[in-house]
Order: structure tokens, then C-alpha cells, then sequence
């Protein structure tokens, strides 16, 4: 078919964006250094490109490419056809969604301008795991968080794994980063927003006690899975909350914690 580019060898230069997506330090170095990000996944893809994202290359196995179709007559960049057992050697796993694209990344938002309209934000330190990112992007969009902040350690929200579990939920919410910790919370105070710090430390307020649905800025404080929010990190908040636990349990995996309480800071608003 016109436009398409059929490729018989794993070794082909052109199918550079594409190699050892299973290396996550690799990726994580070369991607961002690069200026791209893997999409995968029709549903995915399309959702990359109605954000804004442009499409570098795609890579298809034969199957997809009449569901494909719109997008490539759409896109300028090459598109890729090669067999499913060449996508596994190329990418080092099998690609069942049969489809993937390699987009070009947009330059981020700065922390200041995305306080300037939000009124709900979210902040993580420190997650780490693109799951749990993928996870918590996904919430935070569903239940109408306006920005997410992410200290300088958090992992990327744009590697393929945090995108697929997001279900392309990265690009709906904006997002910035702090380049300094935790003096860069000082920019979420001076915009005028209670910053909250999630926390089972009994010491904590109970979420619905301190009624975050009514306050008219809030940001709310995530830590990494396992260790929570640093003592300098809960020092730098405003007010510590709790989600009550119940039948023994101490606390919930943070993407869980994380969909509760965005509720609980966005109960009452109208949807966007």
C-alpha cells in the first residue's frame, strides 16, 4: 500500500526509536535526551495525537494497518510494517497490541504557569514506579485534578509503561516539575493553595475532617510507595490527612490512596 514502508531486518537504523523498550534505564536516559516517547496501542496512539503530539514513526504488524488507516493518511512520518515475531526481536517482547509510535515530545509547563488556573493539584515525591505513575494519571483525569506536580526524582510520566497503564491519561492532565525539593513547594504556598500531605501517620487529620472539597486551592502530597512522604516533604505541608483504615489494614498502594482522596478534594465540582 502507498505509504507504507515493509522492513525484514531487526538491525534496520530506521527502526532505532523502537529498540529494547523492556531496558527502563536505557529508556529512561535516551528517551527524554531524544525528545520522544513510545505510544502503544490504537487507542493510545490517537489519543497522543489529539494532545498535540507529533508522530515521528509508526511501527505496525500487517493486521492493524486498515484499522490504522486514518492515521496513516494523516501523519507525515513514516509508518513501518514489519512481521510480529521482528517487532518481539526489535522491542525485546511481544508487541500484542500490535501497533506502536514513536511521538515527539512537547517542552514542559513550568510549575508557576500551571498554578496560575488550577485549583486542584497534585504532588508527588519521589514515585518511582511507572505504574503507580500511570495509575495515579489515570485518577487524577477521571476525578478532575487540574495539574500534577512531580519532584525532580519522580519517574516519567511519557515512558511507555506509565502511558499504556494510563490509557493515554498522561496527556490529558498537564504536569510540570519542580527542579528543586522540597524548596520548590514554596511556589504552590505563595500561588495560594493548602498544601495537604497524604499520610497514614496517625498524627494525621482524617480526609473528610478537613473537608479539601471546600477549600478553594488545594494541592495534595503523594509519597513514593512504601517509604510515604519525607520528613522534609511533610514539614513543608500545610496539613497532614489520613484515609481511615479499617479491619487492620495500615494503608493502601498509593494509586489506590491516590483515587480515593482526589475524590474526596474534588467532590462536589462539576466536570469538566
Amino acid at each position: 500500500m502507498a505509504g507504507l514502508i515493509t522492513i525484514d531486518d531487526p538491525d534496520d537504523p530506521r527502526l532505532h526509536d523502537y529498540t529494547g523498550l523492556t531496558d527502563v534505564e536505557l529508556r529512561r536516559r535516551r528517551e527524554p535526551a531524544e525528545g520522544l516517547f513510545i505510544a502503544e496501542g490504537e487507542k493510545v496512539i490517537r489519543r497522543a495525537g489529539d494532545a498535540g503530539y507529533a508522530m515521528r514513526s509508526m511501527l505496525l504488524s500487517a493486521k492493524w494497518v486498515d484499522a490504522m488507516r486514518d492515521i496513516i493518511d494523516a501523519a507525515p512520518a513514516p509508518v513501518y510494517v514489519v512481521d510480529p515475531a521482528l517487532a518481539e526481536r526489535v522491542t525485546g517482547y511481544h508487541v500484542h497490541r500490535g501497533a506502536l509510535a514513536s511521538m515527539q515530545r512537547k517542552p514542559l509547563d513550568t510549575a508557576a504557569g500551571l498554578l496560575t488556573t488550577a485549583r486542584r493539584v497534585v504532588v508527588m515525591e519521589s514515585v518511582n514506579d511507572h505504574t503507580n505513575i500511570g495509575a495515579i494519571f489515570r485518577s487524577a483525569a477521571a476525578l478532575g485534578m487540574d495539574a500534577i506536580l512531580l519532584s525532580p526524582d519522580c519517574a516519567d510520566p511519557l515512558y511507555r509503561r506509565s502511558v499504556k497503564v494510563s490509557m493515554g491519561a498522561v496527556f490529558s492532565v498537564p504536569y510540570a516539575r519542580l527542579d528543586t525539593w522540597p524548596a520548590g513547594l514554596a511556589t504552590v504556598g505563595e500561588a495560594g493553595f493548602t498544601l495537604l500531605a497524604l499520610t497514614p501517620d496517625e498524627r494525621a487529620e482524617p480526609l473528610d475532617a478537613v473537608a479539601p472539597h471546600r477549600m478553594d486551592r488545594v494541592a495534595l502530597m503523594l509519597g513514593a510507595e512504601g517509604s510515604g512522604l519525607t520528613r522534609r516533604a511533610l514539614a513543608a505541608s500545610d496539613t497532614w490527612v489520613r484515609i481511615p483504615m479499617s479491619h487492620g489494614v495500615d494503608s493502601l498502594n498509593v494509586g489506590a490512596a491516590a483515587a480515593v482522596a482526589f475524590y474526596a478534594v474534588t467532590a462536589g465540582r462539576p466536570p469538566a
